[in-house]
């Protein structure tokens, strides 16, 4: 049995430990645990590991946030796995910093990576884990704070959230999505 685990983010030095980037760290923290490594693949990097009897595929889009869905769903037909299995890491604004949100669906709440992907797939039942960022911004400041770099004293927060996020992710491929929701979906 396979699975996708799509983190989103930005590529370039710039965009490294930001706000946004904040799927790719999750997918890196779940590569480097494995000891596995990336391979540079069409539409961007992947890793591979097996877990619990299942074939895990790691994906990092090279497309930038706002054109995710083309990789999603040229991974997710290349490698004829089911929706059901992918699920996409990604941040969140309206979650305090460190709190985990899985869902089957829902709509993108004005996040690009999320509308771009429902615009692709054609629909929004589509599994994702939202990373809790906090909105600690003045108005008209989202798209810098989104972009920024975390606060030294937000880092053992997001740290501990990353480990959390990626035992989520192992859980949502040993257990299901159902089990993962029962035990990740609390406030922290």
């Amino acid at each position: 049995m396979k699975f996708l685990i799509v983190g989103l983010g930005n590529v370039g030095l710039e965009y490294e430990n930001t706000r946004h980037n904040i799927g790719f760290d999750i997918a890196d923290h779940l590569t480097n645990s494995k000891e596995e490594e990336y391979e540079n693949v069409k539409l961007g990097q992947m890793s591979q590991f097996r877990y619990a009897g299942k074939q895990i595929y790691i994906l990092k889009p090279n497309t930038y946030m706002n054109l995710s869905g083309k990789a999603v769903l040229y991974w997710k037909n290349e490698l004829s796995i089911p929706l059901e299995r992918v699920l996409v890491l990604v941040d969140d604004l309206a979650l305090p910093l460190g709190q985990l949100r899985l869902r089957r669906k829902g709509s993108s709440a004005g996040h690009n990576g999320l509308e771009h992907i429902q615009n692709t797939l054609g629909h929004h039942k589509y599994n994702r884990l939202r990373f809790g960022i906090g909105d600690d911004f003045r108005p008209g400041r989202q798209v810098e704070f989104v972009l920024g770099k975390w606060k030294e004293s937000e880092i053992p927060i997001v740290n501990g959230a990353i480990l959390r996020a990626s035992e989520a992710v192992l859980s949502f491929v040993k257990n299901g999505m159902d089990n993962t929701m029962n035990k990740f979906n609390t406030n922290i």
